[in-house]
């Protein structure tokens, strides 16, 4: 049961009302649709052995056994090995690098002091990695029967940009999730949330039919509608980690932890990490030192003007149902801590040391190190393709400047030179020459998506106009386009007018799946007209099929589709020379190798009207239509 986010955000609505009159009603539906999940796994498994027990019962009680009999439970036997087999979801570990307690002893000595007063588990294992992030992962070791092995992950980046303090708020709101201390059932939801989460994904991802015959229908209804249940628990115990946080480590620094983390993950994404990528425009290798130079950055003050914007950006962004984390706001609300000092707020306390530097020791340094090492090897290649690709674009863009400055150039060579530039400098440079685009040719799609999206990044809302003017023109950008602004708007605190664009969205994917529901066939009960298209495309068609010499005529006609009837769906009938020896799928291969080799901008189905069979009626009535013979050999 696939639902889209407006229904979703309805039935999460009317839920959470629910919730709030019958709390204790609310809960107990989420504990049933929870029990819903195995009760189903345990009934496929008891019917399962119950079969092969009445084979095996048959088989000690007979006088004789048949063959036919040895072969069923032969049959049964395999089917079972299939199905434990897709029972057994397995989940690749986390990565990242192994801490040991005699190495850096302080780090564990705050996790086991936080496990012991939230009443958390314990951790198998806690791992360093490269994320600006902290988390924790539980990996069913029994799949789908759960006995979880619990790891604590640890991003470097995060612990250099918190204090200890800061960062104890961090952990403390992670290991929250799975405190014993507050409400046990909402951990237990939410452990359950993840793990039915992850074995949706599993299980879509599997190739072994046992998994998509029993379990795959059975979630995909079960997963979104226990999603939606125990959605409103499941932000309520990010409210409840948030006071764990709180409990621990203060109400004012869990807040502040929060904004620490809002503007540093900001200037790097920003900032640090465009830095460091611009560099491959002017550089073969990939820099040695990335994480031990991002160590240093962290530790500096953020430009205050920089501060503000991203800080204003965040606050102004509101709580959605697209996920279980409330906004920035709300959970400073939520903390007691004054949104009108946030929002006065232009520079964060400075942090002598750092986390990191606190809880590391003298192994961050090694720790830096090593990831400087893991993420020179493994950007190496791309990076020097990168480089080897920017340093042609650059010959192109520069031949093209130097060719502007003697004589007019093309509209095509005009765009080149606009993608040249995007490719090469800031937006902020090709954005005049975006504009010039737009003055010769005001309806160019790409050039009215490109200034838009450079201006709502700026926070200039006249971006919208650009965005709406490029998705008329582009049906299959209405999505990406609806995004863009919908985020914008959520950052400017409109948040009606951002859901507009979210339903929008929602809408448009609708039809898009009902169009390619409809393109997905061709049959004789359809409506064909005569096909529109050009003299040049038709000799650019007949070029194609002449290469193929088993092709005797080809015929072309356009199907009438109600959705998004602008775009032409093609059927192309092909009629095939006959030989005295070929097999019975001929024509069905010949189709296959048109398919794979073909190259034709109007979307076609390519069919083989092999005798009068199965499309005999389509055949005849596809003859017919007016200039529907294209080729002939």
């Amino acid at each position: 049961m696939a639902i889209t986010q407006g229904q979703f955000d309805a039935l999460v609505g009317k839920l959470e009302k629910f919730s709030k009159s019958n709390p204790g009603n609310y809960r107990l539906r989420v504990a049933l649709f929870a029990a819903l999940g195995y009760a189903y796994i345990f009934l496929v498994l008891a019917g399962l052995l119950a079969l092969i027990g009445v084979v095996v019962l048959s088989i000690v009680s007979g006088n004789r056994v048949s063959a036919n009999t040895i072969k069923f439970a032969a049959l049964l036997l395999f089917l079972a090995c299939v199905i434990v087999r897709s029972l057994w979801v397995t989940f690749p570990p986390p990565q990242g690098l192994k801490l040991n307690r005699d190495r850096v002893p302080y780090l564990f000595a705050l996790v086991d002091e936080l496990t012991t007063k939230l009443q958390a588990p314990r951790f198998h294992n806690i791992l360093l990695n490269q994320q600006f992030n902290a988390g924790v992962v539980q990996i069913p070791r029994l799949g789908i029967f759960g006995w979880q092995q619990n790891y604590l992950l640890l991003g470097l980046p995060l612990m250099q940009s918190l204090s200890v303090e800061q960062l104890k708020a961090v952990l403390a709101h992670e290991l929250g999730h799975l405190s014993g201390n507050h409400s046990r059932f909402a951990a237990w939801i939410y452990r359950i949330r993840k793990t039915w989460m992850q074995i949706y994904e599993r299980l879509h991802q599997s190739e072994q039919h046992g998994a998509t015959a029993l379990f795959n229908r059975f979630l995909e209804w079960y997963w979104p509608a226990f999603n939606a249940y125990s959605f409103i628990l499941a932000r309520m115990n990010e409210y409840e980690a948030d006071r764990c946080a709180a409990q621990l480590a203060g109400a004012h620094t869990a807040a502040e932890a929060l904004i620490n983390v809002e503007l540093r993950d900001r200037f790097l994404e920003t900032f640090f990490w465009k830095d460091i990528h611009k560099q491959m425009e002017h550089q073969a290798d990939p820099p040695d030192n990335v994480y031990s130079s991002m160590l240093t950055v962290l530790h500096s003050p953020i430009a205050e003007d920089n501060n503000k914007l991203w800080l204003k950006q965040a606050l102004t962004e509101k709580t959605n149902n697209a996920d279980t984390h409330p906004c920035l706001t709300d959970r400073l609300q939520s903390l007691g801590y004054s949104i009108t000092k946030a929002q006065k707020l232009s520079q964060p306390a400075t942090i002598e040391i750092s986390a990191a530097e606190h809880l590391l020791g003298t192994a961050l340094q090694q720790f830096a190190t090593q990831f400087d090492r893991d993420w020179k090897e493994a950007a190496a290649t791309p990076w020097r393709q990168r480089y080897a690709y920017l340093q042609q674009t650059l010959d192109k863009l520069q031949a093209l400047e130097q060719k502007a400055q003697i004589q007019k150039l093309a509209e095509q060579e005009v765009w080149e030179q606009v993608c040249y530039t995007l490719e090469l400098q800031r937006d902020e440079a090709a954005l005049p020459l975006l504009q010039d685009v737009l003055k010769n040719q005001p309806d160019h799609a790409e050039a009215n998506y490109t200034i838009g999206r450079i201006l709502l990044q700026k926070a200039d809302s006249a971006g919208i106009a650009y965005i709406e003017n490029a998705i008329v023109k582009r049906i299959d950008w209405v999505i990406d386009g609806c995004e863009l602004v919908y985020s914008f708007l959520s950052q400017q605190g409109q948040t009606e007018e951002a859901q507009k664009y979210r339903d929008r969205s929602d809408q448009h994917y609708q039809l898009l799946l009902k169009a390619q529901q409809e393109r997905a066939d061709v049959f004789d009960r359809d409506t064909f007209k005569p096909h529109t298209l050009t003299t040049s495309e038709v000799n650019e068609l007949k070029q194609q099929l002449a290469a193929y010499p088993q092709v005797k005529e080809a015929y072309l006609v356009e199907k009438v589709v109600a959705y998004f009837p602008e775009q032409r769906f093609c059927v192309l009938g092909i009629v095939r020379k006959r030989g005295w020896s070929e097999s019975e799928d001929a024509g069905q291969k010949l189709v296959d190798l048109l398919a794979t080799n073909w190259q034709f901008h109007p979307q076609v189905s390519i069919l083989s009207f092999e005798g009068i069979s199965y499309y005999g009626k389509l055949k005849k009535k596809i003859f017919h239509i007016d200039r529907s013979l294209v080729f002939k050999r």
